[in-house]
């Protein structure tokens, strides 16, 4: 899905996220460095179910284009941004970000399913793991802690 972007001034004010208590420090955003936005954003809509929350070209900014994207249930999303030199980072250098699950097998599975090339599970010492990355090489896992 790659719909035209919305203008900035279209964004809307009421998210339905929740007011944040003082003295908290709520990790909202994580910046993924991408080459291309349409491509990644189709990525992590189609074949990882995120949730696209804004599509937006900035103006006055010409140049200026930020897409964000929410995985299931999450409270942090990610942003696919360009045109914004405070978020400039070489595509494909993120590590590491974790999609806790409740059924690793079957995440994996629906992952796969979607197309998603990811590892077959592993068992680190109680914790389960499964790896996978974007279409710029930004790396990803699934991770099943059975105490959760």
């Amino acid at each position: 899905m790659t719909d035209t972007p919305t203008p900035a001034g279209e964004i809307p004010q009421d998210s339905g996220n929740p007011p944040v208590p003082p003295g908290t420090l709520l990790l909202e955003l994580v910046p993924v460095p991408v080459t291309d936005i349409d491509r990644a954003k189709a990525f992590y809509q189609d074949r990882l179910g995120f949730r696209l929350d804004v599509d937006v070209d900035v103006n006055p900014k010409p140049g200026v284009r930020i897409v964000q994207l929410t995985p299931p249930g999450s409270a942090c999303s990610i942003t696919l941004a360009e045109g914004l030199p405070t978020l400039d980072m070489p595509p494909g250098t993120l590590r590491g970000l974790h999609l806790v699950v409740a059924d690793i097998e079957a995440s994996r599975a629906e992952l796969a399913e979607r197309g998603v090339e990811i590892s077959e599970v592993e068992d680190l010492g109680g914790v389960f793991y499964a790896y996978f990355a974007d279409p710029d090489g930004n790396t990803w896992c699934l991770q099943h802690m059975p105490w959760r």
